[in-house]
């Protein structure tokens, strides 16, 4: 570990001495396992650990098992997440009781957007954005692997909605940061880290909330969200937002037991939630809850004249390829609830051992029963669909997409 002496220095006084002792301590010690499991793809004998008390069906596990050998995590069974992002759950059980319109910003890879989709009511509107394109790609795959025809996956800038005249009851904006809260497992963080760097973030992060701010309804709640410690991309943002754009900052409820950090801005003493490795069980996190000033109807659905605007990477509606006269289906189809969970009616399923679903999500050949009919089967794990193959006779063609291949078994 090699930190910086401006972070140092700047941390250190805004921690003080036990959180910067604890914070440093925190370097030396095993970074906890946690996953949070879908609970619309439920699996019977799936480890549970110690649950993580902010977040609904979530657990640290007792060691990190080599998660990309599991196929029921290719199947959107569970998500692999750290424990602190998952306050998010906390927040929103908190505050939306009733259906939504939700907008994750800045989503990729996913872990915020595929809680959120858990969190919701049923009947919420979830669209997942993610402006870098390969981002977006890797955001798409994470969201279609859980499974929801009500998200769609969309690869815009935050002004690309308001050109749209888009309106969102709860806006979630996990924005870019300095990355602080990720040093103990990236040390990349750490050696990108400047002084210079901090203040750029602080006001690209002004620049992303002030092109977004249009698209909340009057009333609305804003969830601002980083990874990061300084006062600059955290507090001083919080209070610009609430000032210059005009918010409520509310509290959430939380237990002392979690040693979730306050604001440690001086004079400015409310409600924020900073997450510090060492201190809470987690890596870091910072969050804050928002109501946007006005009163307004909540939303409704956009219409096809709005979306159309977007780059819309997924609808969760997913279409077959027309080849000829055949139809190829379109793997995020097996993956859908409830069909990712048993038969779908329309296609025959294949139950696969642990060796061959392996070889399956590796993309290599694997040898399917005698009485399989011939054409689109799919084929599953413990119940949970992975995806499609065409039965040929005397062969089987894999038809896992490339990119979501596992790459070394």
């Amino acid at each position: 570990m090699d930190l910086s002496k401006d972070f140092t220095d700047y941390t250190s006084r805004l921690f003080g001495e036990e959180r910067w002792q604890r914070f440093l301590d925190s370097f030396g010690q095993e970074v906890p396992a946690s996953v949070r499991y879908n609970p619309f793809k439920p699996v019977a004998d799936m480890p549970e650990g110690e649950p993580v008390p902010w977040c609904k069906d979530a657990y640290w596990l007792k060691e990190r098992p080599k998660f990309t050998l599991d196929p029921l995590l290719h199947a959107g069974v569970y998500y692999v997440q750290e424990a602190g992002s998952m306050f998010l759950d906390n927040v929103l059980r908190q505050y939306v009781q009733e259906p939504v319109c939700m907008l994750d910003l800045c989503a990729a890879p996913g872990g915020k957007s595929t809680l959120a989709r858990a969190a919701l009511p049923e009947g919420s509107l979830l669209i997942s954005n993610e402006p870098d394109h390969h981002r977006a790609n890797i955001l798409m795959e994470n969201m279609q692997k859980q499974g929801h025809k009500d998200v769609y996956v969309t690869n815009n800038y935050a002004k690309d909605f308001k050109s749209a005249k888009m309106q969102f009851d709860v806006i979630l904006a996990d924005v870019p940061c300095s990355g602080e809260g990720m040093f103990r497992r990236d040390e990349g963080a750490i050696k990108e880290w400047s002084l210079q760097n901090v203040r750029k973030c602080a006001e690209l992060q002004r620049s992303i909330v002030s092109d977004i701010w249009d698209c909340l309804r009057p009333g609305g709640l804003f969830i601002y969200s980083t990874c990061t410690f300084n006062l600059q991309e955290d507090e001083e943002n919080v209070r610009w937002i609430a000032e210059e754009l005009g918010a409520e900052i509310l509290p959430v409820q939380t237990s002392p037991e979690w040693n979730i950090t306050g604001s440690l801005l001086e004079g400015f003493d409310e409600p924020v939630y900073r997450f510090i490795p060492g201190v809470t069980r987690s890596e870091g996190l910072f969050m804050c809850v928002m109501r946007k000033h006005g009163e307004s109807q909540p939303c409704r659905r956009p219409i096809e004249k709005q979306l159309k605007r977007l780059r819309i990477l997924s609808d969760g509606n997913p279409k077959g390829e027309q080849k000829g006269k055949n139809i190829i289906p379109a793997h995020a189809e097996t993956l859908l609830v409830p069909c990712g969970k048993e038969k779908t009616g329309v296609y025959p399923v294949v139950k696969l051992s642990l060796e061959d679903a392996l070889r399956y999500l590796h993309r290599e050949a694997i040898t399917l029963p005698e009485a399989t009919p011939r054409g689109y089967v799919i084929v599953a794990y413990k119940g949970h669909n992975l995806g499609f193959m065409k039965n040929l006779g005397n062969r089987a063609n894999n038809m896992y997409p490339k990119e979501w291949a596992i790459r070394n078994l």
